[in-house]
């Protein structure tokens, strides 16, 4: 599980190109694809492993976005055949964070999560989030504690404030949780 640069994030993945005309089909991996796969938005390709945006090749503009039951049909400026588009199947796209709206109250993106104190409503010191893993139904931080690693579910009954300014977790641990 590498690290995407936090500079950028992952938001979809290119299905495969639909009709003649260059569009194709995204599968978003976005909580906010209606902002993220919209016109005027720019994206950056990837290959076809999710490691980061390839800084070589020119950025996406995406012109039209609809919906489509596979996630979005898009449209690209200067993609108007289907050969380029079939090119481009299985690739990742990522966006740049700086473009990203700011967050709704309460979500935080993953790369943000990195590096925070983790420590117990009562005051005990957990650790330091070192990786967070994305799982259903709950992500799962891997916090990097004095006794080794402890893996800790992001619910909303364990975890009971994210302070970002304060970069530090609250959690609420069922008994059992911190015993190594």
């Amino acid at each position: 599980m590498g690290h995407s640069d936090p500079g950028f994030l992952v938001v979809g993945r290119i299905v495969k190109a639909h009709g003649i005309k260059g569009e194709f089909i995204v599968r978003p991996f976005t909580d906010y694809p209606e902002s993220t796969f919209a016109p005027g938005v720019s994206l950056l390709l990837g290959n076809t492993q999710s490691e980061g945006p390839d800084l070589t090749l020119s950025a996406l503009e995406l012109e039209q976005a609809r919906p489509h039951k596979d996630g979005y049909i898009v449209s690209v400026a200067g993609i108007s055949d289907r050969n380029y588009s079939e090119l481009l199947r299985g690739r990742y796209l990522f966006r740049d964070v700086a473009a990203l709206e700011p967050l709704a109250d309460g979500q935080l993106f993953h790369y943000q999560l990195l590096g925070m104190k983790v420590q117990t409503s009562f005051g005990q010191m957990v650790g330091e989030v070192t990786e967070v893993y994305e799982l259903n139904p709950n992500d799962i931080l891997c916090v990097q504690g004095p006794g080794g690693e402890i893996m800790i579910p992001f619910s909303k009954d364990i975890v009971i404030e994210v302070d970002a300014d304060k970069e530090r977790i609250v959690v609420d641990p069922p008994d059992g949780l911190l015993d190594l």
